[in-house]
């Protein structure tokens, strides 16, 4: 039970600049010219999700060589201003992938894995897309 409790400490350092601080000494500044607090839970759904699809891919011994994830999110116009829709491309790279691998390793993390995504569900509809690339292709 006790992995299952997770603290983190938040000081505030000048104007809207705040650092975030791990159990492990791992540090994330927010606010000022950094990522924004709410682009933060943008970053958080996209790693979360990569995570799982690294790791399944991995498991299916997909070949590929890189993945890039790009996350925008629509936010509410009154306050909390909470994401209303949330749109995740994954760009894949490698060689002789199948869709199919892709897809469920998208769709297990979405659906099953992702803690990010499943919070995020409650306030906001989260779509997403992907597209396999060959080694040295550049997203158009």
């Amino acid at each position: 039970m006790a992995d299952s409790i997770t603290n983190v400490e938040v000081t505030w350092k000048e104007d809207n600049l705040f650092l975030g601080e791990n159990e492990a000494g791992g540090q994330a500044y927010l606010g000022g010219e950094n990522i924004r607090r709410m682009q933060m839970v943008l970053v958080a759904l996209a790693s979360c999700s990569g995570i799982d699809v690294v790791n399944i891919l991995k498991k299916k011994r997909v070949n590929f060589s890189d993945l890039q994830i790009n996350v925008s999110g629509q936010r509410a116009d009154t306050h909390p201003k909470v994401y209303t829709d949330i749109h995740v491309s994954y760009y894949v790279w490698g060689e002789d992938i199948k869709e199919k691998d892709v897809q469920q390793a998208i769709e297990l993390s979405e659906e099953k894995y992702c803690s990010v995504s499943a919070m995020l569900k409650s306030t906001t509809t989260i779509k997403s897309d992907f597209k396999i690339l060959a080694p040295g292709e550049t997203i158009s």
